[in-house]
């Protein structure tokens, strides 16, 4: 970004919405600067658009039902996807194991919840009792089964339980996780010993909306600290890596919209 941009985005404000848009591809899909466009990608900017008010062209959802999908977790990420804007997902399919495990990881099974409820389709007794033994003796949920847990997978894991109508202990033990996980700077953590970051501190917000709870202001002064003149949003204070990710992610938690979005 040229100087005399720079000073127009200080004076006249570049919405994090618009720096995310204008990074759709000739092919309908999104990317980081100087990349490729990606089913994954593709999905969190539609998510965090849509969420902001704005909806994404036909285009995106023509990229996001043509992309190829590597794992159950990319197909439950299209399903969101479309289902937000309104588009029919009935040809994609997420196979439930007989644990009730969506896919081979604990987050492809949080994220295919997250799906099911967006479709309007039915989640397995099994599936939620599933998630439920996958809480951690923290209070948080791990990435893979019997993993550490971190403040993402435990916040998109209330999200994913309070969809299908889960409260009391599981959510309150969750948040209790989360809080321990918040720094002086009013930011989230992915871990224990990390320096806060905006997706952390995204995804704690919707977490504790979903839950019906108070975000702690703190953590939107944080994200306001994060973000740059061009309208995207720093990883962290060290850090300004994937702004398109990035900003896609803190997008809902901005409108305080949790997943499913409504």
């Amino acid at each position: 970004m040229g100087l005399k941009a720079v000073l127009v985005a200080l004076v006249v404000g570049v919405s994090p919405a618009s720096y995310v848009a204008s990074h759709q591809q000739p092919d309908g899909g999104y990317a980081e600067r100087g990349g490729k466009s990606s089913l994954e990608l593709t999905a969190w900017s539609v998510l965090g658009l849509v969420a902001a008010g704005q909806r994404p062209g036909n285009d995106a959802q023509l990229y996001l039902q043509r992309a190829h999908a590597q794992d159950v977790s990319d197909t439950a990420l299209r399903i969101l996807a479309l289902e937000a804007v309104g588009a029919d997902t009935d040809a994609y399919d997420l196979p439930v194991g007989k644990s009730g495990r969506i896919g081979p990881l604990v987050n492809s099974t949080i994220w295919g919840i997250l799906a099911l409820r967006s479709a309007g389709r039915p989640v397995p007794a099994t599936t939620v009792r599933y998630l439920l033994g996958q809480q951690r003796l923290a209070g948080g949920w791990s990435w893979y089964p019997r993993g550490a847990p971190d403040s993402n997978d435990t916040a998109a894991a209330i999200q994913a339980l309070r969809s299908v109508g889960v409260a009391g202990k599981p959510i309150i033990r969750g948040l209790s996780y989360l809080r321990m996980l918040q720094g002086k700077d009013g930011g989230f953590a992915l871990v224990r010993g990390r320096a806060s970051d905006s997706q952390s501190t995204a995804w704690a917000i919707q977490a504790f909306v979903a839950a019906g709870k108070k975000p702690p202001a703190a953590a939107f002064r944080f994200l306001a600290g994060m973000r740059r003149p061009d309208g995207s949003y720093r990883y962290s204070k060290r850090y300004s890596v994937t702004p398109v990710w990035v900003t896609s992610q803190v997008l809902p938690a901005l409108a305080r919209k949790p997943f499913p979005l409504k």
